[in-house]
Parts: structure tokens; C-alpha cells; sequence
């Protein structure tokens, strides 16, 4: 017995020797084990824009929820038959791409003794969680990331994963050094302007702190009171975007517009835009390639196959080539979208600013960013139908910050379940017994890999449905 036990003992220190040779014989010497942070920050930032515009989570997705455009062509995604794949990789994606990318920026931005790094890092991925859990709902946040300790994370709920979210990013403010003694590279959002970070960090913290108002009303209160407008995106040029380059690195949408003609313009936003008078209408929609009497004609979401060919190619509108072009930004947070959030923070009683004049220069941001001209802006706000309602806020804003966001899907659709409006129809021949989508479902992955933190998730937040609402929404 005392041989055997022996023998175990050299075979499993001969064993250990091995490995450790191997490991040592597997390493490259003319390569770093440590990741450079500007090339890290750089490539994290490009796949997060590229996922909020991208198939998966936009275009097969959100955009057709929040019905900006709809489907000519291969219509099932339309009627809300969503694709596993679809919804797999935007799970996938902003957890092995973004998160693990930004939280190993903060890493060393700690081990570098570099705060700009480690906020940026925290900015960033707060942002990407704020994603997560609009889509998801509850989802791995206190044990995520730390797979040397959590193999199978827990869920958590969605009041938890915003307040965690909220108290990093006033961490990540508290960081930020201006002083220009540690600079960061790698930034293509804002080239080095810390300033610019902190601003963005602070919107989106009054982003989410109205997120969470109809549940939390206390602590939206207490967020938004402590933020000063000057430490917020204050114009156009500040706003938070990653502007792509020519081919290989254009815009997904552009990429995409490339090979393939399946989409179109909705119905719902293009008769919304033509009933205002909007002069966004020639920006957001492409005229009709043969001639049509309307000039400007969207598409039915969720019309079947064979109606919605019948509609033609060459008589719907294609998206406008502001969005299409190889250079379009990728929109993470923008100016007018800061001034809705101010202008409902000011009729909720949160700060003591004038709700109208903050709606009204909201409404004009968003018209400059799209480089509407200040006559054409005079005119539109002078229009009845696009005063401010003091007496239904959310409909004022919620269908003002709807066409504001038309590029950002993801925000939109989070707005549009908070607000309530603008009040869209189910798709046409939508497969959810005459609703909406809400969320989506969690990944199959999931309930293969972690079905016990999966099960209790669902458990906790109610069917995992599409039609099942989110902590957040409450109406």
C-alpha cells in the first residue's frame, strides 16, 4: 500500500513537472502576456457599436419592434419569430466582447496607477449592463466577469443591476483626472477628452436614474438633483458616437446595405414624419426609386411574404442615405436625448427648470443634428401638433424622443416601453396574439450552461417571453 501511494505521488509530481514544462514551452517570448489598453479600448468600443447597430441586436430586432423600419423580404422576424441566433449573440457579445474588454481596461488602469483608464473602463461598462438588462431583464451582474470564482453566475434583479450600474458610474466621475497627467489612448469616442467622458458618464446616469423613476421615484430624485447641466452633454458636437471609417471598417448598416435589399422604411414613422411636416422625413426615409405620387411610402411591419413583395422594391422607401453611408456614427448617447431627459426631470419636480423650454430645445437639437436648417426648425416648432403637453408629458416626449432616436434602436425601444408612447400597433400579422414584444428572451446557451441561475431568474421575473415585462416597465 505505502508503494502504491508512493507511486501516485512521483507519477502526480512527474505530472505537475510536465504541465508546468509544457505551459513554459507554449509560451511565446516575443510576445506580451499583458494586453496593451489602447488597442483593447479601441477594438471593445468598435464591437459594442458595431452590436447596436448590427444584425442581432438592431436590424433583425429592435428596429422592427420599435417599428423604424420594417421587412419587404424574409418577413418572420417581422411578426416577432425572432432567431435564437439573433438573440444567443447579443447575449454573447456584450459579455465576451465588451464587458470582458472594458473590465480588464479597469484592471490595469488599477495596476497603472492610471484613474482615466480605469473610469473610462467603468463608463463603459456600466453602459454595456445598462444594454443588458434593457433587453433582458435580470441578468449576471455581482458574479459576472469572474470566472475563476463563478463558473455558473446568479442573476440579478433589475432594480440591483441599475443601481449597481448608477453607483459605478459616480465612481467613474469621481476618477476622471483632467489634469492631463494620465492620458489615454485608444479612444475613438472622444480622443482623449476626458472632460467629454465625465459628461458622458453624468447623462448617462440621468438616463438611467429616469429609467428607474416610476419605481424608484426617491432615488431618480436624489440622482438628477445632484447633476449640474454643466457636467452634461451641451451640444451636438459632445455627443457621445463612434464615427466609422471607409471599407473595412464602414458602418455595419452600410456593410449590410452592401448585399443585401430586405429592408425597408416603416409605415409607422414615415406617416408620422409626414403628418408633422417633419423635415426629417427626406433624412430618416429615401423617395420611392420610381415615381410615386407620395414620394415617401413605408412598409406594414409584419406584413406576409408574399403581401409585402407585392408592394415592390422600386415603390417603398429604402432607409436615407444619412444612415447608410459608410461613415454613419454609431450613437451612444446624444444631445437632445440629454434635453428630453432634463425636460421630463423638470416636470416631474426633480429640478427647477422649464419643462417646455427644455422640450422645445431638445426638439431643435435633434432637428441641428440632422442639419435641419433654422428656418425649417421655426416653422416646425410653431406647429400645434408638436407643442409641449405639460398635461401628457410622456406623450410630448415620448413621441418627440422616438423620431430624435431614429438610428438608436436600443435606446428607443426602452424609451417606448418606459413612456408609453408613441402607441404603436402590433405588426400586422405578428405571431404574439395581438401584442408587442417587450424584451427579449434569454439565450439558449444559457439554459444549457446555467439553467439553475437560469431557472431562478425566471422564477423571479415571470415567463421567459417576449411579452413578459421588465422590472422597469411598469404600465
Amino acid at each position: 500500500m505505502k508503494k502504491y501511494l508512493l507511486y501516485l505521488l512521483t507519477l502526480s509530481a512527474g505530472l505537475t513537472a510536465c504541465k508546468s514544462e509544457l505551459e513554459n514551452i507554449n509560451k511565446n517570448p516575443n510576445e506580451t502576456t499583458t494586453a496593451q489598453p489602447d488597442y483593447l479600448l479601441a477594438n471593445a468600443i468598435k464591437s459594442n457599436a458595431d452590436l447596436i447597430l448590427g444584425s442581432d441586436a438592431s436590424m433583425e430586432t429592435t428596429t422592427l419592434f420599435i417599428q423604424y423600419w420594417a421587412k419587404i423580404q424574409y418577413t418572420d422576424v417581422d411578426k416577432y419569430t425572432t432567431s435564437t441566433t439573433n438573440i444567443q449573440n447579443v447575449w454573447t457579445n456584450l459579455y465576451s466582447l465588451g464587458l470582458t474588454d472594458f473590465n480588464e481596461i479597469i484592471k490595469i488602469g488599477e495596476q497603472t496607477k492610471n484613474p482615466n483608464y480605469q473610469a473610462v473602463g467603468l463608463i463603459l461598462r456600466s453602459w454595456s449592463f445598462q444594454l443588458l438588462t434593457d433587453l433582458y431583464g435580470n441578468v449576471p451582474y455581482s458574479q459576472a466577469l469572474r470566472i475563476n470564482d463563478y463558473l455558473t453566475p446568479q442573476y440579478d434583479a433589475q432594480k440591483d443591476v441599475y443601481a449597481g450600474v448608477l453607483a459605478d458610474l459616480k465612481k467613474a466621475v469621481d476618477l476622471i483626472d483632467v489634469s492631463g497627467n494620465n492620458p489615454i489612448k485608444g479612444d475613438i469616442v472622444y480622443n482623449g477628452n476626458l472632460s467629454r467622458w465625465k459628461k458622458f458618464a453624468n447623462s448617462l446616469r440621468l438616463r438611467v436614474a429616469l429609467r428607474i423613476a416610476d419605481r424608484d421615484d426617491a432615488t431618480a430624485k436624489s440622482v438628477i438633483a445632484s447633476l449640474s447641466k454643466a457636467d452634461l452633454i451641451a451640444s451636438n458636437d459632445e455627443t457621445a458616437q463612434l464615427i466609422y471609417q471607409s471599407s473595412p471598417n464602414q458602418n455595419p448598416v452600410a456593410r449590410d446595405r452592401e448585399t443585401r435589399d430586405d429592408y425597408r422604411v416603416s409605415k409607422t414613422v414615415v406617416d408620422k414624419l409626414v403628418q408633422l411636416n417633419d423635415p426629417r422625413l427626406p433624412v430618416f426615409a429615401n423617395k420611392t426609386a420610381d415615381y410615386t405620387p407620395q414620394g415617401y411610402i413605408g412598409v406594414t411591419n409584419g406584413l406576409p411574404a408574399d403581401s409585402a413583395a407585392r408592394l415592390g422594391f422600386s415603390k417603398t422607401s429604402k432607409l436615407g442615405d444619412y444612415f447608410t453611408t459608410a461613415t454613419s456614427p454609431a450613437v451612444f448617447l446624444n444631445y437632445a436625448e440629454v434635453l428630453f431627459n432634463l425636460a421630463e426631470a423638470a416636470q416631474r419636480g426633480y429640478i427647477q427648470d422649464d419643462a417646455a423650454a427644455l422640450y422645445k430645445a431638445a426638439v431643435t437639437a435633434s432637428l441641428q443634428q440632422f442639419r435641419v436648417t433654422a428656418d425649417d426648425i421655426a416653422k416646425y416648432l410653431a406647429q400645434p401638433a408638436v407643442a409641449y403637453d405639460k398635461a401628457n408629458y410622456k406623450k410630448s416626449i415620448g413621441e418627440q424622443k422616438w423620431l430624435a432616436l431614429f438610428g438608436e434602436s436600443l435606446e428607443a425601444f426602452a424609451e417606448w416601453r418606459r413612456l408609453d408612447y408613441p402607441e404603436l400597433k402590433p405588426a400586422y400579422a405578428g405571431v404574439l396574439n395581438g401584442k408587442m414584444p417587450v424584451r427579449l428572451t434569454y439565450p439558449v446557451g444559457e439554459q444549457a450552461l446555467n439553467n439553475n441561475s437560469y431557472k431562478a431568474a425566471v422564477s423571479a421575473q415571470g415567463a421567459d417571453l417576449l411579452t413578459t415585462k421588465l422590472w422597469f416597465d411598469v404600465k
